[in-house]
């Protein structure tokens, strides 16, 4: 997972990618699209408003320290993402909250996964965690989008709530999971999920 083995100039080829393509993609009826194209593009994570505001916002955290180029290839991938969203706003907000609900439904699975562990033995919410911290991660800058668009976030907090208080009993406290490089993008709060991780064995009793 890149976010955990972080590079910049990743996260600016991927940003760059999606919104090359998100103008094709918020018109289009797919919410997870595809990036780039050739023999690469398998290795490319999946196009949605989400997963480029998550990139976006945490390049431009980042941007007294980028190069004069990663700072260009930055603000045309912000103008796309911009034009895209102004030209197709109904369906851009469309996407954006099927995108947030979508994500945190998905996550359930894992709430499934983890209520099948056995006591005293190797924990399976361990190995499979990583990408919850994600998903969750992106609703975040979902939720954080629609406020600073003033749409209503309440349908969507409700549901995030519900599910933080889910993958509380299955986490504990920890040092931050994701690249050091990134701790001061995500601080612990509101970003609590990436300052926890499940016990990688359960005890009995």
């Amino acid at each position: 997972m890149s976010e955990t083995t972080y590079s910049v100039d990743r996260d600016l080829k991927e940003a760059a990618a999606m919104a090359s393509g998100l103008e094709t993609y918020v018109r289009g009826t797919n919410l997870y699209g595809s990036v780039g194209g050739g023999l690469f593009s398998s290795n490319m994570p999946s196009l949605t408003i989400g997963a480029l505001l998550m990139r976006l916002r945490r390049l431009r955290a980042q941007f007294d320290s980028l190069t004069p180029d990663q700072r260009s290839r930055l603000e045309q991938a912000e103008a796309a993402h911009e034009k895209a969203r102004r030209e197709w706003t109904h369906h851009y907000t469309e996407k954006l909250t099927q995108e947030g609900f979508s994500r945190l439904k998905a996550m359930n699975t894992f709430f499934e996964e983890c209520g099948e562990r056995a006591l005293d033995r190797p924990n399976p919410c361990a190995s499979i965690y990583l990408p919850e911290a994600l998903r969750r991660t992106i609703v975040q800058e979902i939720l954080i989008a629609m406020h600073d668009s003033n749409l209503p976030t309440d349908a969507l907090s409700a549901e995030a709530r519900k599910i933080d208080g889910r993958l509380r009993r299955y986490t504990a406290p920890s040092d931050f999971i994701w690249a050091a490089e990134l701790e001061a993008i995500y601080p612990r709060s509101p970003y609590w999920w990436l300052y926890a991780k499940p016990p990688v064995t359960v005890k009995q009793g």
